[in-house]
């Protein structure tokens, strides 16, 4: 069964850094861009970050540029959000899909809950 399962998120203090990890069973990601998403509470799930499959390009949303930067191990099969100089903002629930668009079905996992918060 293809999984991707979310982890590393919890909470941080502004400013601080957090690291976000999305592990892969069942299928190996080397065929597959991955992108990372999130979804506050009354709002549409938005794109945060996406690699392509060999980690040649990458894509972040205008909100986390110079922030956050998405990488992959594709030998551990897991792609990884390092989130640099949080923000407040930036609380809520982020998810990992095998696609880079959050406008396409997806049978998103449970995600990883971050809290900025002092």
């Amino acid at each position: 069964q293809m999984q991707l399962v979310e982890s590393g998120g919890g909470l941080v203090q502004p400013g601080g850094s957090l690291r976000l990890s999305c592990a892969a069973s069942g299928f190996t990601t080397d065929d597959y861009a991955i992108g990372w998403f999130r979804q506050a509470p009354g709002k549409e799930r938005e794109e945060v970050s996406c690699i392509s499959s060999r980690g040649g390009s990458t894509y972040y949303v205008d909100s986390v540029k110079g922030r956050f930067t998405i990488s992959r191990d594709n030998a551990k099969n897991t792609v990884y959000l390092q989130m640099n100089t949080v923000k407040p903002e930036d609380t809520t629930v982020y998810y990992c899909a095998t696609q880079c668009s959050a406008r396409t079905w997806y049978p998103w996992g449970q995600g990883t809950q971050v809290t900025v918060s002092s």
